[in-house]
């Protein structure tokens, strides 16, 4: 039979929670269990990887001090790390022992936490133990104290031994309901890996420069594509053409999503059409891409998408109403 202990205390050579799993240990070695022993203080970055050893066990022991306030962090780390990587079907089939000893107040409420909480992972809690020590003297002064933990530890062994049924917890209902683990599919490594990373705050501003950069390198890639790709707007622009006879102006058509200005020149029956810069048009334009497609598509006319406010304006407004005449978009 195996057995593991999971202290969850800081490890100080008074601390009763150490005294009364020490005894447990020795009792249960007398009934040669294998008992092995994680202290979680000596090993916190692995916590994660903790639960692994479940697989190895037929019971475990949970132990922790109360100090000041609950079970304290290591423990909870460790139940944390049970819910995201435990194995769940080999913790329904575990026994678990709470001992909870503490130099404040608390400890009933430290057992019962033990105990719910493995509850809800599925597994099967037996008899703890708790109490309230404030010098750890007491425990080896006093036999009668010495014989509740030794009978603990036979109690333990019996029931992982027999394998002792027990009725079924509303807890474990529940989360069969409604408390479903998330599906992790990073190892207990990568998952404390990117946690590192997520809480390095130069990594994470960083990682975010580089996808603007990334971003824009794109957008300008695709302005070129868009700007040299033979179905563009100066060819489209060039197909519609209506020439005004006598008529002379120029415009500049700025696309939000391009670096570049459309230029627009017509003179009689000349048309220039390209991307640059123009001095002193007689209208500049600002509209977006999806806009200037909804004219091209001949779905709207200039005049409507500026008294719409889809479109900005600046120059002579009879002189951009012209736009409708020289360039008549069918749809």
């Amino acid at each position: 039979m195996n057995i593991n202990i999971y202290y969850g205390g800081r490890g100080l050579i008074d601390d009763p929670t150490l005294y009364v799993i020490n005894k447990m240990r020795e009792v249960l070695e007398e009934l040669r269990v294998h008992v092995t022993q994680y202290n979680l203080y000596e090993n916190k970055n692995a916590i994660p990887t903790l639960p692994q050893t479940l697989k190895e066990a037929d019971g475990i022991i949970l132990a922790s001090t109360v100090e000041w306030y609950g079970i304290g962090g290591y423990m909870y780390q460790f139940l944390d790390s049970c819910w995201l990587y435990g194995d769940k079907e080999k913790i329904a089939r575990l026994y678990m022992c709470p001992v909870v000893m503490s130099t404040t107040y608390g400890e009933r409420e430290g057992k019962m936490q033990l105990a719910t909480a493995w509850e809800v992972l599925g597994g099967l809690p037996c008899s703890g133990i708790c109490g309230y020590i404030a010098n750890t003297l007491t425990l080896e002064m006093k036999q009668e104290y010495t014989t509740i933990i030794e009978k603990k530890a036979e109690n333990l062994y019996r029931t992982v031994n027999q394998k002792t049924p027990s009725f079924p917890a509303s807890n474990q209902a529940v989360k069969n309901t409604v408390a479903i683990s998330p599906n992790v599919d990073l190892t207990p490594q990568e998952s404390e890996q990117l946690s590192r990373y997520a809480a390095d705050d130069s990594y994470v501003q960083r990682q975010k420069e580089d996808i603007q950069e990334l971003a824009s390198m794109f957008r300008d890639m695709l302005n070129e594509k868009d700007d040299t790709s033979p179905d563009t707007y100066v060819q489209r622009f060039h197909q519609v053409f209506k020439p005004q006879p006598g008529f002379a102006a120029s415009y500049a058509l700025n696309l939000e999503e391009k670096k570049e200005a459309l230029v627009i020149r017509v003179d009689g029956g000349q048309l220039e059409c390209y991307y640059g810069a123009v001095e002193d048009p007689e209208v500049e334009i600002t509209a977006s891409s999806e806009i200037i497609d909804e004219i091209t598509a001949g779905r709207m006319s200039f005049q409507s998408a500026f008294m719409s406010g889809a479109m900005k304006m600046k120059g002579n407004f009879r002189v951009m109403r012209m736009l409708d005449n020289l360039f008549v978009f069918d749809e």
